[in-house]
């Protein structure tokens, strides 16, 4: 069961998050702009470039996730497009190199509430995979539910145990910090609607989260 926090933190434990996630891509802009500054010679602009292109290439990825998974992407309607959702996940790893995406998601649209928990656990999931793997993201809606499914697998799952409270809920409203806000707020919309999320037990070969979304 989730407990109360005041909506003013809570707004700021995500803000803080954000910050935290979008700090290393924007400085690296910043310090490929101080190098083109000063440097001459031609193949080490190019470099300088590179790094400017890749940083700024991270940062509007960043930027269209957070979009989706924390703001009101979509505009005023009930539902978004799941290939926004879909390209934004990717965007958030497998350009990397390191996170290969399997989508199995059948649907055109989900709604937003859905499409907010699908995005947060696949964030919570693909970070789990320090050194890459395999993140697997599927949804389906059936009369009266959507179900939403999240897999990861990989030579090193890590997942922190306040991040697994949160999302069992079992992280009481002094333990929240920035890095467990996401999952707490999962955690609250799914249960808000009168849904329940499972995960699979620590030490399992592979990390499974599970969403029931009535309605």
């Amino acid at each position: 069961m989730t407990h109360p926090i005041d909506s003013t933190e809570f707004a700021s434990l995500l803000c803080s998050r954000l910050c935290h996630d979008l700090l290393s891509p924007v400085g690296a802009l910043n310090n490929g702009l101080e190098l083109m500054a000063d440097e001459t010679d031609p193949d080490m602009r190019q470099r300088c470039l590179d790094l400017l292109a890749d940083s700024a290439r991270t940062s509007a990825n960043k930027l269209k996730f957070f979009r989706l998974a924390f703001g009101s992407a979509g505009g005023f309607g009930d539902a978004v497009p799941t290939h926004e959702a879909r390209v934004a996940i990717e965007g958030m790893f497998a350009q990397t190199g390191r996170v290969k995406v399997g989508w199995m998601v059948g649907d055109d649209m989900l709604n937003k509430l859905a499409v907010k928990v699908l995005l947060n656990l696949s964030l919570i999931a693909g970070d789990a995979l320090v050194r890459g793997g395999q993140l697997d993201v599927g949804a389906e809606k059936r009369p009266g539910v959507t179900e939403i499914v999240v897999r990861a697998e990989g030579p090193k799952l890590v997942l922190d145990p306040e991040l697994r409270a949160a999302l069992a809920g079992a992280l009481p409203p002094e333990g929240l910090a920035s890095r467990t806000a996401a999952a707490w707020m999962v955690r609250s919309l799914v249960t808000g609607r009168g849904g329940e999320i499972v995960l699979s037990a620590p030490g399992e070969p592979m990390l499974l989260f599970g969403a029931s979304i009535p309605g």
